[in-house]
Formats: structure tokens, C-alpha cells, sequence
């Protein structure tokens, strides 16, 4: 497992990376916003650990960023921003979890494994555009990519139409909810789905991502 640490602090950044290491995680450190994104997009990240407050900007901006071209990667906020507003305001913009400093490592621990055992949820995994499960491989293209991603980020939930699009391509031209149910098929044909897991349609509302 990689974990990406996004923190300028060099005590607190070499604190957690040792003890990171010391439980077996890998861990890649980025100081500032643009090193961040830079790792996300060219490092096979399982998780980051991201500081809001960065020497060049806000780390509600890296978290937007990451969640535009990789929304199912978990990411949890580590911060002194620890009033509520700030914890509304990054668990509203995407955040899996929220902990303030100054922590306990154990719990930072307990709350990264947390994250992903419910990462790992499906038995399928997706990396540089590629899924694979016990099943197999197939190779996705970066729509494709997109669409598990959400999927994978909120597994046994029921996601509309019109949240899959601005969730997975909010950038893009297109609105129309068929677009949708094309990739939805696309990912029921080529993805390795272990038995258990499948995309359901639920009449009147959208789909979910079944997980047993």
C-alpha cells in the first residue's frame, strides 16, 4: 500500500512517514499542492493523508483537484483546522475522514486501515486504468476509469443519474443520462466482477454498486 503524505511540517511529516513505514505502508511525501498532484497523476497512491494548510495554497484545492480525475482514491484530512466549519467544509468537499491535530498515531492508524478495508470492499481493484479482481484483468479507458472509481467510492449505494455525471465528468460537455447507462453497460462487460459484486439498476432512481 502507498500512502501519499501532503505536508510541509518537516517534524510532523517525519513522524508520520516513520511511523507509516514502520507498519509496512509505503509512503511518498509531497510539501506543497502542486507536488501533490504531480505524485497523484504519476504514483500508483492507495490513499492520502493531506494537510489543508500548504505553502502554496489550500489543501481544498489539491482534494477538489484529486477528486476530478481520481474520485475513488480515499483521502483523509489531517489538520490544526479542527473547528467545525472546517470539518463541514472538507468532508462536504470530498474527504473520506477528518482528524485534527494534534492526534494520537494509533488512531490515525485505525483510521487509515478503516479506510481501505472499505477501498478494498468489492474485491476489485483499479490502477492506472486497468481493473483487476480474482477474476481477471481488463484494460479501461479513462471515462471508464472514472465511472468504477465513483462506483468503488460509494459501494451499496443507490447514485442517480444526474450524480454520476457531475460526480465522475463534471467538466465535460455532454448531460445527457444515457451517456450514463452506456458506460454503466460498458463496465458490467469488461470489468472482472468477482461473483458477488454487481452494478444493480434501481427502477426510478440510478444505480448501485452491490456489494454482498
Amino acid at each position: 500500500m502507498l500512502i501519499l503524505l501532503v505536508e510541509d511540517e518537516e517534524r510532523i511529516a517525519a513522524f508520520v512517514s516513520k511511523g507509516l513505514q514502520a507498519e509496512g505502508y509505503s509512503c511518498v511525501r509531497a510539501r506543497d499542492s502542486g507536488e501533490a498532484l504531480a505524485l497523484a497523476r504519476t504514483e500508483p497512491i492507495d490513499l492520502v493523508v493531506l494537510d489543508l494548510v500548504l505553502p502554496d495554497g489550500s489543501g481544498l484545492d489539491v482534494l477538489t483537484a484529486l477528486r476530478g480525475f481520481k474520485a475513488g482514491l480515499p483521502v483523509l484530512i489531517l489538520t490544526a483546522l479542527d473547528d467545525v466549519s472546517s470539518r463541514v467544509r472538507g468532508l462536504d468537499a470530498g474527504a473520506d475522514d477528518y482528524l485534527g491535530k494534534p492526534f494520537d498515531f494509533d488512531e490515525l492508524l485505525a483510521r487509515i486501515r478503516a479506510l481501505l478495508r472499505r477501498d478494498q470492499a468489492s474485491g476489485v481493484e483499479l490502477r492506472e486504468h486497468a481493473a483487476s479482481s480474482t477474476s481477471g484483468r481488463a484494460d479501461l479507458t479513462v471515462r471508464e476509469s472514472a465511472l468504477l472509481e465513483y462506483f468503488l467510492r460509494h459501494p451499496n449505494h443507490v447514485v442517480t443519474r444526474t450524480q454520476i455525471s457531475s460526480g465522475v465528468w463534471p467538466y465535460d460537455s455532454f448531460s445527457d443520462s444515457n451517456v450514463v447507462d452506456v458506460y454503466v453497460g460498458y463496465l458490467r462487460r469488461k470489468v472482472p466482477w468477482p461473483a458477488d459484486v454487481r452494478i444493480e439498476t434501481v427502477r426510478g432512481a440510478g444505480y448501485r454498486l452491490r456489494v454482498s
